[in-house]
């Protein structure tokens, strides 16, 4: 990939009209996925039930400081998942991944590059892991879908996997199952550069507060609210689908302020220069790989292919990607060390 080609493709966006034609063609592109993908049945789409007898973490057993850690030990063998996975024929054998395509430098469309290709970190790990498991990283059908959609995609067999910026928790961890981290943020709050919002604290009084449906956010901003740690005037009301549709109501003054994590925040600062980050990370999260929680094989295998990726790859990426937003060191970024605590 050309990173000077990426950093020019969107340099200056911002403000409502260059988000109206993001938004145009993340529609464009819904509305254009093939009918075959439409029609994937569970069992095809995530190759089968899998191994069975997988346990998973109980949420009322896990503390999400933790979560990270509940994943199964790597391996390369294949099991029913993979299997199904390779014995896809034509052009269906691909690997079939739930993305997202409006997050700037994570994952999105490149509106300069041939055929609005997706670009970003995410993007990079997902073609990794299709090298892996079928021999060539463009073995990649990309599913578009919203943030409030994640967990159902998967459950419902629409995709193999999630990569989209997606928090490790407890409470996912009884839907899904994940990887191991392989990216650290934590959630911020965004506003605009004139806003006498502080961070996250008092200054949220009387403010209206945008996150994403099914997110981390709300239910961090939930939760501090509930037991007063949080403006008990602070109006959490307004959530959406996609939460890039934050940093739009925002521009259009419908929000003062946006909570979302503090790497995609970034990249949203970069896209429109009148907004910017708001006092520190306010929690601590990991991203995950999430797949279906009976797959054990293919949780093994990208648990092995990220072991892989962290020594050769992990800081390329990040170099190309996520440098010019969040700092050329990046050490505060990267995931800790992998613990594999889940034993089947």
């Amino acid at each position: 990939m050309d990173a000077a080609r990426a950093r020019a493709s969107l340099r200056g966006w911002g403000g409502v009209g260059a988000m109206a034609v993001l938004c145009a063609l993340a529609l464009a592109f819904v509305l254009l996925l093939p009918r075959t993908q439409e029609q994937t049945g569970a069992g095809t789409a995530t190759g089968g039930p899998g191994v069975t007898g997988g346990s998973q973490a109980r949420a009322d057993s896990c503390e999400d400081s933790e979560a990270q850690k509940q994943t199964l030990s790597p391996s390369g063998a294949d099991g029913d998942t993979i299997d199904a996975i390779k014995s896809r024929t034509g052009a269906k054998r691909k690997l079939i991944v739930g993305v997202d395509q409006n997050s700037y430098r994570w994952g999105y469309r490149n509106p300069n590059a041939a055929g609005a290709e997706l670009e970003g970190f995410d993007i990079d790990l997902v073609h990794r892991i299709a090298q892996d498991i079928l021999g060539d990283p463009d073995a990649v059908q990309f599913k578009a879908i919203p943030t409030s959609r994640r967990i159902p995609a998967i459950q419902d067999g629409q995709v193999d996997m999630v990569v989209r910026a997606m928090t490790i928790t407890c409470e996912r961890l009884g839907q899904v199952a994940f990887s191991a981290p392989y990216f650290k943020t934590g959630q911020q709050v965004l506003a605009p550069k004139s806003s006498p919002i502080k961070g996250y604290d008092g200054t949220l009084a009387h403010k209206r507060v945008c996150t994403a449906s099914g997110s981390t956010a709300y239910s961090k901003l939930k939760a501090d609210r509930d037991r007063g740690a949080l403006p008990a005037s602070t109006d959490i009301s307004t959530t959406v689908p996609n939460q890039l549709d934050c940093l739009v109501r925002l521009q259009l003054g419908e929000v003062d302020a946006v909570v979302t994590d503090g790497a995609l925040a970034a990249s949203q600062a970069a896209q429109d220069p009148t907004v910017e980050l708001k006092g520190k990370a306010f929690t601590t999260e990991y991203y995950g790989v999430a797949m279906k929680k009976d797959a054990t094989d293919l949780v093994r295998r990208v648990n092995r292919v990220l072991v892989d990726y962290r020594a050769s790859g992990w800081q390329a990426s990040y170099d190309t990607w996520l440098s010019a937003t969040l700092g050329k060191d990046s050490g505060p970024s990267k995931p800790p060390a992998p613990q594999y605590l889940r034993n089947s």
